[in-house]
């Protein structure tokens, strides 16, 4: 007969399941808090770019954002990407995010670094006080030029259209002046022109785009540029639209231009990541003079792959957990439940079965008693009368007291009150042989002799 479980031993099975599932969850709560990077750091180092430019003012902007969940961003100004780009390459810079133009992380030694996409576009600007005639080897020829400091971008692409044209560098003097610098000694005439690597928005290029006396040269030849660096991009600059007023540019200009990325190290956590994409969005997703709205930011992939977080954040937004809750929880909400997948589907499957599995060792246990029980029977059943059976008594004496000392559930103390009472009845049979000689005999001498 089968003997099922009491309701009480299936109460005692489901708390064993609770138990184990407790113990399951407070231990992947612990690993949530102790490993890895569980909450975002309050504060985070940008690099931008050189005062007076674009990505310093985007940098501002990222700062109210981030300000408004409590994480303080610390904006560096630099003097470019290419300061940039070595600042977040070296871990002891302590830059974690940073603006780089495109082309040049592909140079090698960025496997700490991911990209979260691109943000906007940076056009190459010839400001000049006059209007020059011929080459371009001829209309630079004597002049003095700044093309920015050492560190950034705009130095290396405009000694790159030097070269493509055949300009020789001891030709033009070349001045390392910030844009701000460049800007004012050109409008002062200490210089005779600028070359800056800066987007629409920045104050320098509206400032020069009005001044008296300042013309924009364009790239009559962009097309070509943009077919020997696939990195640059083609813009036209539309007539009018600094000043309809007045009409400037009276033409239309064309430009060529490079796409920047926001880049961050892979240490950075997840949280931050999504707050920057965020803030991204906010800032760089309106239409602009070179590009619709919508186009920025963009999951491409240019130098650096994308992170995880932001090939989700482009595929569809933020994760629930950074929709519901506040950004501090978020995090180690997200962590919880990565860790709680296997949970779901390994361990309570096995906390599951563990009441079975100890139910399956209790019986055996029982069973074992059992089997030495059955062998002890079948030796009384088959002893003759008359012989001893102490070593009987001594064994079935051992089994009674292994069964006295086995602790079980109450689920199974039935089976284990039946094992014991077989196991008095075995030692009551004995004691009844042990008794029948002397019976014998005493009925034997009671008998009248003849």
């Amino acid at each position: 007969m089968t003997v099922r479980p009491s309701p009480r031993a299936r109460r005692g099975s489901r708390l064993a399941v609770v138990l184990v599932a407790i113990g399951v969850l407070g231990a992947l709560a612990w690993m949530a808090l102790t490993i890895g990077n569980p909450f975002p750091p309050r504060t985070v180092v940008m690099a931008t770019g050189p005062q007076g430019g674009a990505f310093a003012e985007f940098g501002v902007r990222y700062r109210q954002i981030l300000q408004r969940v409590g994480v303080d961003l610390q904006v560096v100004q630099t003097a470019g990407g290419v300061e940039n780009l070595a600042r977040l390459r070296d871990p002891g810079a302590g830059v974690s995010v940073a603006f780089v133009e495109n082309g040049l992380a592909s140079q090698g030694g960025s496997l700490d670094l991911v990209s979260l996409g691109t943000v906007t576009l940076e056009p190459v600007w010839l400001f000049f006080r006059n209007r020059s005639q011929g080459t371009v080897g001829e209309r630079l020829a004597g002049k003095r030029i700044s093309i920015e400091p050492e560190g950034s971008v705009s130095r290396v692409i405009a000694r790159r259209l030097l070269e493509l044209n055949g300009v020789d560098e001891t030709s033009v003097e070349l001045l390392g002046l910030t844009q701000e610098e460049g800007a004012e000694a050109l409008l002062r005439g200490e210089i005779d022109g600028v070359i800056l690597l800066t987007p629409w928005q920045s104050p320098v290029v509206q400032k020069l785009l009005l001044a008296d006396g300042i013309v924009l040269e364009g790239q009559p030849r962009a097309d070509a540029y943009v077919a020997r660096f696939p990195n640059l991009d083609k813009v036209v600059l539309p007539t009018g639209v600094a000043d309809l007023a007045r009409n400037i540019p009276p033409t239309d200009v064309q430009l060529v231009a490079v796409e920047a990325s926001l880049i961050v190290r892979k240490d950075v956590h997840p949280g931050l990541q999504y707050l920057l994409l965020e803030a991204a969005a906010e800032i760089h997703s309106g239409p602009q003079i070179f590009h619709r709205a919508g186009r920025f930011p963009a999951a491409e992939a240019i130098d650096l792959p994308l992170s995880d977080q932001a090939r989700a954040f482009y595929k569809s937004g933020r994760p629930f957990v950074y929709r519901y809750l506040p950004f501090w929880m978020a995090g180690l909400a997200e962590r919880l439940l990565v860790l709680l997948i296997p949970l779901f589907t390994v361990v309570f499957p096995i906390a599951h079965f563990v009441p079975t599995l100890y139910g399956a060792v209790i019986q055996r246990r029982i069973f074992r008693l059992y089997g030495e029980l059955k062998v002890l029977e079948t030796d009384l059943e088959t002893m003759a009368p008359g012989d001893r059976t102490d070593e009987l008594a001594a064994g079935l004496d051992d089994l009674a007291r292994q069964a006295n000392r086995l602790k079980v559930p109450l689920g199974y103390a039935q089976r284990l009150f039946i094992l014991k009472s077989h196991i008095a009845s075995a030692q009551q049979e004995i004691e009844k042989r042990r008794s029948q000689p002397s019976h014998e005999q005493a009925a034997s001498d009671a008998e009248p002799t003849e």
